[in-house]
This record gives structure tokens, C-alpha cells and sequence, in this order.
């Protein structure tokens, strides 16, 4: 009895976070346990809950003087997750427990008085993360172990503390569980929740909003719908998600590690099928968009990796937070500046705006006067800002039809199959693994990409449009994607001139104007 042990566990911060070495030393001296090691205040507690769980298992709480030791100390250690670790180590240290000599286990679990061992958040990053250290085990709580098992690993699950020396004996015993490689098999995805139709086929009309949310589907491109309330704009975004492309099981894995860490997966659940699609209130602070909150909790942005963050009521938002938006956009991570220390999160979104053309929402309907001063609209129009403005792909105008003139349209299905192929076709015949929001400017404006006459048409409508480089090469990749849905190797002339088409909005006139062009 006594010595010293060392166990592993984890410290959520950011999306990697810190492997932490659990190191107890059991001495003669007056009965008592000390935690070091920049503890948060849930982590002291460890030692009352460790205390009675122990005792509660069938084990022996030892009489002795306990250190608990957590390092590297200069990591703030936070969470629920060191309970299990810290009274394994204990009943290690007191020689109520083998195995784990000459073993690199990562532990982490809640303890509950009555030794049940609760879920914790960030069980996949846990894992993750201890695999590129070297760690040759892991032991999780039962509940979390779907999860942990979706990369490769050797894992066991315990549901009370008195399982912990069975887990700990099929560790040596069992091989690392190696994931199917692929596509996730998956069912086809729920509209975004709150969204009152079901389908693409309910929404009647609005053809040209539709044909842009299958051109930003294909492609990962980002779009802002502008129109007066009732013309549709929200409705149509909320079924986005039925559309969307699925998931690898790269993709999947990250998107789950994310959502782990914010506690957003269900219970025995392992990774996440559907690309992930977020919808904040318009009255969302900068930390729960961007994240900071607390370092380990991701916010909005980072919690829409892969998938879509749509901002409904856009120019409600304030500038600040729709200014922050920029660098997700542009380097696909967001990063979180504390003065305890800086984080950081993957965040490659895809951004869908919808908002009205002035505060009060009439202006654009034929019914009803905007009362509206331009300097309200242009002011309003500000929050926007132009090089936000300039990262967003596709631009459409809607207003509200009559029902009795509404066409019947194609369905979720029929356009999430178009989406499909226009994916695979980009991935199995072009060879290229990259959305086309992504693309660079040689690999979409290259001679093999563009026709004769497409090119024509590019340079024209640049001139005419006088757009940026960035807005240049935003036509491209729109053109690029246009012609995936389409089948075609090469980008034709009508491809450019659809692209052109959604992009003209805020280049040749305000976007805030009337189709009509009244006021």
C-alpha cells in the first residue's frame, strides 16, 4: 500500500483540450485529500463525491493522507470528468485495484454517490485526443461509450465504479475497433425545427429562390434571400436541411466531437448523421455566436461545422456579431481570445441569410406604403457591411405571390437527388474532394474549366458588374457547381450567365431595392 500512481484524464479547452495526468501519492499521515493543479471548483469537489463512491462500491476508502495531483498545472482544469480517474487512481494507490502498471489509461466519468458513474460532455474529443498522445485505453461511462467507439480504439464502458477492474481486464485483452470507412448510412433529414411545412412541395412558387438553395446545397455556397414578410424566405430555408448532402464519416466524427463538447449528443448515441443546421434568435450575443462563453462550450458558429448557420432577420442582428462572421467565412475556424487563454474551433459553414428590405418590412409590397426614410434603409443596410456582403455567393429577391398563381414544384427528394448527383459527379468524375465554395482561383478559372464562350461572358459580365476579385472568382465557383448540376466537365455560356444573375444584386443596384425598382 501507498506510492505513486498515475492515471489519465481530460480538461476540455477549445476542441482539442488537454490530456491530464491524474498522479496520487498515499502517505501515513492525518487522514485527508488535497487537489492541486489549478482545480475549477466542480474539480475540488471530486474529492467528497470519490469519498462516498468509493465506500458505496464495496471498496476501502484509505485512512491515509491522499495528494491528487493534476498537471500540466498551468491548464485550468474544468468539467465533471476527473471523478473517475482520480478515485481509480486511489483504489490503485491503495492497493484495491491491478492492472494498470504499465498502461497508458485515459479515464473520465462522473461519479455518483451510490458509485454510479454519470455521463460526461466531450467524450469523443476525450478520445481523440488521448489516441494522438499515445494512450493504449480508455474506460467511459456506459452511456458515452457509442460515442468513444467511433474512432479507433480500445474502449470499455462502465455504468458503476465496481465494474472498473472487469473494464480494465477486457482492455488487455480486446484489439483497437476499427470504424466502416464511407458515407454514413442515413435516414433522409427533418426540416429545421419549428419550420411548419414538411416538404419542398408545399411551398408553391418561389422557383427562383429554390433553384438558389440547390446551387448553394451542391456547392457550400453561402446565400442572402432579401424580400417582405410572407414571401416565403424562412419557410424555404427551414426545409433547407432535407436537401443538404450527407455526411462522411470524417465529417461526422468532427461534427460529433463538437457537439459532445457542447452536451448537445443523446445519450448512447453515436455519431451524428445529418449536417448539422443552426438558427440563433436575432438577439444573440457575440459569445454564444463565436463562442467564449466558457472555453470549452462552442458557440453557434463552431456548433454549424459542416453544415449551415442561418441567420433569419439577419439585418436584426447587431454588426458587431455579423462582422465576427468574417472569419469563419474566410479561414474556417473561429478563435476565441481570453485572458486565461486562447482557443480555437473549426467552423467551415455554410451561411444562409433571409432578412426584409427596410426596418418596418413593407418596402417591396404592392399592398402597403413604406414609410422608411433612406436614411433608415441605408443605415439599416450597414450592419451588413460591404466585405461581408462580398463573401456571400448568392443574392435573390422574393416577394409574396397570390396562392391561386402558384405552380406546383419539385419535392425535397427530387432536389436532394439532384444535389446527390451533382456531388458525386464533382467527387467520382472531376476528382475533386473540395466544395466548390472552396475552390481556388486557378482551379475554377482555369482553360480547362471555362469554354470559349463562357469566358467571353465572365469577362463581360466583370466589367459591366465591375466586381472585385473575390466577387470575380464567387462567379466562378457558382458557374463551377451550376455546371456540376448539369453533368457538364466544362463551364458554358449559360452557366456564367446564371451566376451572373444571382450575383448582380448589391453589384449593379442596391439590394434593398424593389424589383420594380419603385420606391
Amino acid at each position: 500500500m501507498g506510492g505513486l500512481v498515475t492515471i489519465y484524464s481530460y480538461a476540455p479547452g477549445g476542441y482539442r483540450g488537454h490530456v491530464v495526468a491524474v498522479e496520487v501519492d498515499c502517505r501515513t499521515g492525518i487522514p485527508g485529500m488535497d487537489i492541486v493543479g489549478l482545480p475549477a471548483s466542480e474539480v475540488r469537489e471530486a474529492r467528497e463525491r470519490a469519498r462516498v463512491a468509493i465506500r458505496n462500491s464495496g471498496f476501502e476508502f484509505p485512512a491515509r493522507r491522499i495528494l491528487v495531483s493534476l498537471s500540466p498545472a498551468d491548464v485550468p482544469k474544468i468539467g465533471n470528468g476527473f471523478d473517475l480517474a482520480i478515485a481509480a487512481a486511489i483504489l490503485y494507490g491503495s492497493g484495491q485495484l491491478s492492472g494498470l502498471a504499465n498502461a497508458s489509461i485515459l479515464m473520465i466519468g462522473e461519479l455518483h454517490l451510490d458509485g454510479a458513474v454519470g455521463p460526461v460532455r466531450g467524450t469523443l474529443a476525450a478520445v481523440a485526443e488521448g489516441r494522438d498522445a499515445g494512450m493504449h485505453g480508455f474506460v467511459v461511462p456506459s452511456s458515452n461509450l457509442a460515442e468513444a467507439r467511433s474512432v479507433e480504439t480500445r474502449t470499455s464502458g462502465i455504468g458503476r465504479l465496481r465494474e472498473l477492474p472487469n473494464a480494465l481486464e477486457m482492455l488487455e485483452h480486446s484489439a483497437d475497433r476499427r470504424p466502416e470507412p464511407g458515407i454514413l448510412p442515413t435516414t433522409p433529414a427533418e426540416p429545421a425545427p419549428g419550420t411548419m411545412l414538411r416538404d419542398y412541395r408545399e411551398l408553391r412558387g418561389q422557383s427562383d429562390l429554390k433553384r438558389v438553395l440547390e446551387i448553394a446545397a451542391a456547392g457550400g455556397h453561402h446565400a442572402l434571400v432579401v424580400g417582405p414578410p410572407g414571401g416565403g424566405k424562412s419557410a424555404a430555408i427551414g426545409l433547407y436541411p432535407t436537401i443538404a448532402l450527407p455526411l462522411s464519416r470524417d465529417e461526422s466524427i468532427e461534427v460529433t466531437r463538437i457537439h459532445s463538447l457542447a452536451g448537445e449528443t443523446a445519450r448512447r448515441h453515436g455519431l451524428l448523421e445529418h449536417r448539422p443546421f443552426r438558427a440563433p434568435h436575432h438577439n444573440a450575443s457575440t459569445e454564444g455566436l463565436l463562442g467564449g462563453r466558457m472555453p470549452h462550450v462552442p458557440g453557434e458558429v463552431a456548433l454549424a461545422h459542416r453544415g449551415t448557420l442561418f441567420l433569419d432577420e439577419a439585418l436584426e442582428f447587431r454588426r458587431p456579431v455579423l462582422q465576427g462572421l468574417r472569419e469563419p467565412l474566410e479561414h474556417h475556424r473561429v478563435r476565441v481570445v481570453r485572458a486565461k487563454g486562447n482557443y480555437w474551433f473549426p467552423a467551415a459553414i455554410q451561411l444562409l441569410l433571409a432578412t426584409n428590405q427596410c426596418p418596418c418590412g413593407l418596402l417591396g409590397r404592392s399592398d402597403r406604403e413604406c414609410l422608411c426614410s433612406l436614411a433608415e434603409v441605408d443605415r439599416y443596410w450597414r450592419r451588413l457591411g460591404g466585405p461581408l456582403l462580398d463573401r456571400i455567393d448568392l443574392r435573390v429577391h422574393v416577394a409574396p405571390l397570390p396562392l391561386e398563381a402558384l405552380p406546383e414544384t419539385d419535392s425535397s427528394a427530387a432536389i436532394a437527388c439532384r444535389v446527390r448527383r451533382a456531388g458525386e459527379f464533382r467527387v467520382r468524375v472531376r476528382r475533386q474532394a473540395k466544395q466548390n465554395r472552396d475552390l481556388t482561383a486557378l482551379e475554377a478559372g482555369s482553360e480547362q474549366a471555362l469554354c470559349g464562350a463562357a469566358r467571353e461572358a465572365f469577362a463581360v459580365a466583370s466589367s459591366r458588374l465591375c466586381l472585385s476579385t473575390r466577387a470575380s472568382l464567387s462567379v466562378l465557383r457558382v458557374a463551377r457547381t451550376v455546371a456540376d448540376l448539369d453533368g457538364a466537365l466544362r463551364i458554358r455560356e449559360e452557366h456564367v450567365l446564371e451566376a451572373v444573375s444571382y450575383r448582380r444584386y448589391g453589384e449593379q443596384r442596391p439590394l434593398w431595392e424593389p424589383e420594380d425598382g419603385s420606391r
